[in-house]
């Protein structure tokens, strides 16, 4: 019975030509353990996921301070920016040049303000603020660095600028500081 089909085995007396015809190997045959298929069960998260049943409330912030208490009557600044700034050249040229940062504070009762500082003056800010405020010290942002070779060249200074403005931003409109007798020697003086 050469290339006859016999009922009772279900299989095909006569081989094969060709090796892609084969029929895959039964279930029960010795296939390695990454050529099984994985069968996976929905998980909890996924299936929650999938069924956008209910999306969580959006955050929603309210100030419930009272307008008469001392940290509002700390608060003085309504904005604050550093728009430009000037090289100013010292008596030789190359020595004695630095820059003055000419900053900008809006007030709350409307008034802007122009203040006209230098670097160091921000540092000399920082390090009496911390010395004031030593439980404080992450709310100060760092100082932007500083550079020997590039302090004078304009993408320096325009990264230096947004470091300023950052910080005047941390200490200005935060009530701890804002209202501190050193922040305003600093503004004023």
């Amino acid at each position: 019975m050469d290339g006859v089909w016999s009922v009772e085995s279900e299989t095909a007396t006569q081989p094969s030509l060709h090796e892609h015809e084969r029929a895959p190997p039964e279930r029960n045959s010795l296939i390695p353990p990454f050529w099984k298929k994985h069968e996976r069960s929905q998980s909890s998260l996924s299936a929650a996921s999938t069924d956008n049943l209910s999306r969580p409330k959006p955050i929603l912030l309210e100030d419930h301070t009272d307008a008469g208490s001392e940290q509002c009557k700390a608060l003085w600044a309504k904005s604050v920016s550093i728009d430009d700034y000037v090289i100013v050249n010292g008596s030789a040229p190359g020595l004695g040049a630095y820059v003055v940062w000419v900053c900008t504070v809006e007030t709350l009762d409307g008034g802007p303000m122009k203040v006209n500082k230098r670097y160091s003056e921000f540092v000399e800010l920082r390090q009496r603020l911390l010395k004031t405020f030593p439980h404080a010290a992450g709310m100060l942002p760092p100082m932007p660095p500083k550079s020997v070779i590039s302090r004078f060249r304009p993408r320096f200074l325009e990264r230096r600028k947004i470091g300023l403005s950052y910080f005047l931003n941390c200490i200005l409109l935060n009530p701890e500081f804002s209202g501190s007798p050193v922040l305003k020697e600093f503004l004023f003086s």
